[in-house]
């Protein structure tokens, strides 16, 4: 493996978890919406990653991003009786967005974006180290 599919690898990995940080804050952002456009609560969305060569060498393997998906998980009901969108019963539908869940996750992302930017710093410094030893 060249030092190249190193960068490429780690970079692939930094924009994946860019994406999922993107989701993670929208999901957070929307984590009380009783409303969306579609008309019901908002659903939380998840990241699904892929394995993928880089730069045509199958022996180097990056990561992405492969589909975003809505959350299957049933709707939160919330007992609230004087809100505008509660049901006959008082409820009302809120998003299946774990809050908890998603402190976690983003956590978990920017840890990862965070060691793959040093990896990438490592791998900087040890190609000026080989450089500076081969002009010496």
């Amino acid at each position: 493996m060249s030092i190249g599919n190193v960068f490429l690898i780690a970079s692939s990995a930094m924009t994946a978890q860019s994406q999922r940080l993107n989701v993670v804050a929208s999901n957070l952002a929307n984590v009380d919406s009783a409303a969306s456009s579609t008309g019901g609560p908002y659903k939380a969305k998840q990241v699904v990653f892929s394995a993928q060569p880089v730069s045509g060498d199958k022996s180097s393997i990056g990561v992405r991003v492969a589909r975003v998906l809505d959350d299957p998980r049933p709707p939160r009901l919330q007992f609230n009786p004087n809100h505008p969108l509660a049901d006959a019963r008082g409820y009302v539908t809120l998003p299946n967005v774990d809050a908890v869940e998603e402190m976690v996750n983003m956590i978990s992302a920017s840890r990862a974006y965070q060691t793959n930017a040093d990896v990438m710093n490592a791998a900087k410094t040890m190609a000026a180290r080989t450089i500076s030893l081969l002009q010496g």
